[in-house]
């Protein structure tokens, strides 16, 4: 059966007016596609910073993709896709390059952001069998077997 979800866009464009603002929408957000300028090297130079803000402020578990875009002005290209990829891979976050000009790969990355949501909500989700569930004492905070009879501690 298909499941309804809703996906809210916030595009700041990379501007520092957004900064103060963006670190208060990271919070709650489950997915954030970071976009550099397949033509400007610097786009892509400011990635490490934009990231650093992600996990300084998202939720740990938060899903990322990288998205070079203007792919399609390839004689402008300043960086490389091997090298973007490469990037990616070493974060260990999905990419794609795109062209909002002509529509290339656009929709893909929604889907591609969509569908590695729904896979970890979908993980994270999942009960776990009652043997493989360990039970967790607070007070503590260290996992224990089994509830001890006669008395509450």
């Amino acid at each position: 059966f298909a499941t309804r979800s809703k996906i809210t866009n916030w595009d700041t464009a990379g501007q520092e007016r957004f900064r103060t603002i963006t670190s208060s929408y990271y919070r709650g957000a489950h997915g954030i596609i970071v976009v550099y300028d397949c033509t400007d090297q610097e786009t892509f130079n400011n990635l490490k910073q934009w990231l650093e803000e992600i996990d300084r402020y998202a939720c740990d578990n938060v899903n990322k993709l990288l998205v070079g875009n203007k792919n399609d002005q390839t004689s402008k290209k300043a960086v490389d896709y091997q090298v973007a990829k490469e990037y990616a891979d070493h974060l260990k976050i999905p990419f794609l390059e795109t062209s909002a000009k002509n529509g290339a790969n656009v929709e893909q990355a929604f889907l591609t952001m969509a569908t590695e949501i729904k896979k970890r909500v979908t993980k994270d989700e999942k009960p776990s069998s009652e043997s493989d569930a360990k039970k967790l004492n607070l007070n503590s905070g260290k996992p224990v077997d089994a509830p001890r009879s006669g008395g509450c501690c």
